[in-house]
């Protein structure tokens, strides 16, 4: 049995994460500050499975607060980092609440885990490090040094933070940049949630660009998969940092992406094209030859199966509120 803190575990990865943990046997002490960016109630729905469970544990707290963190963890707990103010719009107008988050947040638990003696960290980073000007698919040794949100930049500096503090402290990392994660309980704002509401409630869809900007759609129980397996591989790494795509290795079109929601929800839906938005990228695609090598990582759900499995949660949820 292994001891995990999951920092973000009210969030969409993290529950489903401390579930899957639960599941194989770990125990896990779920931290989140229950940020306001969507609902606490929601949040709060994320933990009922895990919260049945004996080997859980909730501490609600911020990410600053060094001295709780440390206070959670003894020299065999395993972090995994997931906490994080998200979504790349947002970052533009909070450039400094997402680098207080996302980079002195991990400085924090950088330092919790060196007063308490423990070594082995896993950090959710992003697909957006690597910017647009990085070429396709997206491997781990780019320079990723051109982000275009201040959200991406601060997942970089993250690393680079990790980096630098990980020989210090004796730590080892993996990090693990995440391409665009769908499935149930996806954040409300992310575009696949966010249209499907939209369809369900007869309104409009905003579009942004041409249609053509396309994403690496993962879904959520390939992230768990990679995210474990990562895990455990931090036990017998040396010393230091290594980043590891987790991606769904199918980029699909905007307007593929549409389609494909329209036809599982059985919907016709209403556009409206836009100019394309500031900060987001036109593509992204994961090269996964580092992370099947080392982590044994292969993507197991077709984007037609998760958009499939999504609207049936989509459907259930929405259907409930009215």
């Amino acid at each position: 049995m292994t001891r995990v803190l999951v920092t973000g575990a009210a969030g969409f990865i993290g529950s489903h994460l401390s579930e899957a943990l639960l599941a194989r046997g770990d125990s896990v002490v779920g931290y989140d500050s229950f940020d306001p960016f969507y609902p606490r109630a929601d949040k709060e729905a994320n933990l009922v499975e895990s919260g049945l469970n004996p080997r859980f544990t909730f501490v609600e707290g911020d990410l600053l607060d060094t001295d709780t963190l440390a206070s959670l963890i003894d020299r065999e707990t395993v972090v995994v980092h997931l906490a994080a103010k998200a979504g790349v719009r947002p970052s533009i107008q909070d450039p400094v609440g997402y680098a207080r988050a996302n980079v002195s947040g991990t400085a924090s638990v950088v330092d919790a885990l060196r007063r308490a003696g423990a070594t082995r960290l896993v950090f959710g980073s992003s697909s957006s490090v690597y910017g647009n000007s990085t070429p396709v698919p997206f491997r781990e040794d780019a320079t990723a040094l051109e982000p275009v949100s201040p959200y991406a930049a601060t997942k970089r500096a993250a690393e680079l933070l990790l980096y630098a503090l990980a020989p210090l402290s004796g730590l080892k990392v993996a990090a693990l940049r995440y391409f665009t994660v769908f499935g149930p309980r996806q954040r409300p704002d992310l575009a696949i949630h966010a249209f499907a509401r939209r369809m369900l409630h007869g309104e409009t869809l905003p579009l942004f660009g041409d249609g053509s900007q396309a994403r690496d759609y993962t879904y959520v129980s390939d992230i768990v998969a990679g995210t474990t397996a990562a895990l455990d591989w931090t036990a017998g790494a040396p010393v230091g940092v290594e980043c590891y795509n987790l991606g769904g290795n199918q980029p699909v079109q905007l307007k593929d992406m549409v389609a494909a929601l329209s036809a599982a929800l059985d919907i016709e839906p209403r556009v409206e094209w836009l100019p394309m938005q500031p900060g987001d990228v036109e593509r992204t695609y994961a090269d996964l030859e580092k992370s099947a090598a080392a982590l044994g990582y292969a993507p197991r759900v077709a984007f037609a199966e998760g958009i499939r499995r999504f609207v049936e949660w989509c459907r259930a949820r929405y259907e409930r509120q009215h």
